[in-house]
């Protein structure tokens, strides 16, 4: 028996993957059945855009994502950015990335205004099927007034993907901004002006 999860008794593996939206503390999240690529970030954050933040924000002409410094979403991931550069030009949006410094993850609000309640949201239920899972994120509420908005992504997000060769393009050193294709990025958030 596994002391930590049950794989056999559950449809398969969720992976959400949050956008929390501070001014309107308000929030979506995907739940992939996949791997946490950045491809997948990625689609979460134009998704979020799509169902939520377009409304929200119709005269938006930039978008500030503010990030781990590791994983999908990293400073160091070449797919994170030409995924981002993607959006950038599907979108008209000038994305600009902060990252955390390595350490301080517990700072990122997504985590603590987020994650942090729909975990104490589904303490205790059983996490056996996908739509147990989006349903009780997209129930998750707080008396402060956050809302969530949750759907399954069922896309297959395959590892180790390489974006065609437009590393030459992008090329930033650590802790310094940079832009391409409409994306100003930097190793870690910097207070500008």
């Amino acid at each position: 028996m596994s002391t930590y999860d049950f794989p056999g008794s559950a449809d398969g593996k969720a992976v959400p993957y949050g956008v929390y939206d501070i001014a309107d503390d308000s929030a979506w999240v995907s739940v992939g059945v996949d791997h946490d690529t950045s491809v997948f970030a990625v689609a979460t954050i134009e998704a979020w855009w799509r169902q939520m933040g377009q409304q929200k924000y119709p005269a938006a002409r930039r978008l500030l994502i503010t990030a781990y410094g590791g994983g999908s979403n990293g400073h160091r991931p070449w797919l994170w950015k030409f995924e981002l550069a993607r959006l950038s030009a599907a979108t008209g949006l000038e994305i600009v990335v902060c990252h955390y410094p390595p350490g301080t993850s517990k700072w990122n609000k997504v985590e603590h205004r987020l994650f942090s309640r729909i975990t104490f949201n589904w303490r205790g239920r059983p996490l056996e099927t996908y739509q147990t899972v989006v349903n009780l994120i997209a129930s998750t509420t707080t008396t402060t007034g956050l809302t969530v908005r949750c759907e399954l992504d069922p896309n297959l997000y395959p590892t180790k993907i390489q974006p065609p060769d437009s590393r030459e393009n992008l090329s930033p050193s650590p802790g310094m901004s940079f832009t391409v294709n409409g994306i100003t990025a930097s190793g870690h958030c910097k207070k500008n002006r």
